[in-house]
Parts: structure tokens; C-alpha cells; sequence
């Protein structure tokens, strides 16, 4: 299995509108029903209103590679360009 930690530093007052997007154009639940997904879940950071935490845990490297060949991954990053200022990704293989 691979867990991706991706912090999302937004825009600054950019981080409600931003996953309010995702939701509404069920980008999020499109990842979640991909079959090689296991948990797909965005927290909102308590520290940092502008930072968004979105957990992923896959069964493998092929479900990921996959993923990023879907058309919501492609409109993740178009939103990611209009409300993100920075991406850390840590991947863990567990």
C-alpha cells in the first residue's frame, strides 16, 4: 500500500472555496470510487486557516499512475493553479 500526504498551502482566504470545488465537482468522490483507492479524505488544518491536508492511501504504484491518467486528477490541477500557492507530497509504502 502507498499513503500520500499532499499539503495544500492555498491562496491566502482561498482554502474553503478551494475544497468547496473539489466536492462540488465530485472530484473527490470520483477518486474514492477509483478500484485501486482505499481512502481519499481532505482535513482542514486548525493551525493554518490557509492549509488543506488531503490523505490517499492506494493499493500501489500501478492504482496511482492510473489516477493521474483520469480527468479529475487533470481538473485537480487546473483548480490547484487558480487556488494553490504550494504542494508538499510525502509518500510512505507501507
Amino acid at each position: 500500500m502507498v499513503v500520500l500526504n499532499v499539503t495544500y498551502k492555498c491562496f491566502p482566504s482561498k482554502r474553503e472555496e478551494f475544497l468547496a470545488k473539489i466536492k462540488a465537482e465530485g472530484i473527490d468522490a470520483s477518486s474514492r470510487s477509483e478500484a485501486g483507492n482505499e481512502k481519499y479524505e481532505y482535513y482542514l488544518s486548525e493551525s493554518d486557516s490557509d492549509v488543506l491536508l488531503l490523505i490517499e492511501k492506494w493499493k500501489g504504484m500501478d492504482a496511482i499512475a492510473e489516477h493521474k491518467e483520469t480527468g479529475h486528477f487533470a481538473r485537480l490541477g487546473e483548480l490547484k493553479a487558480e487556488y494553490v500557492e504550494d504542494t508538499v507530497i510525502e509518500r510512505f509504502e507501507v
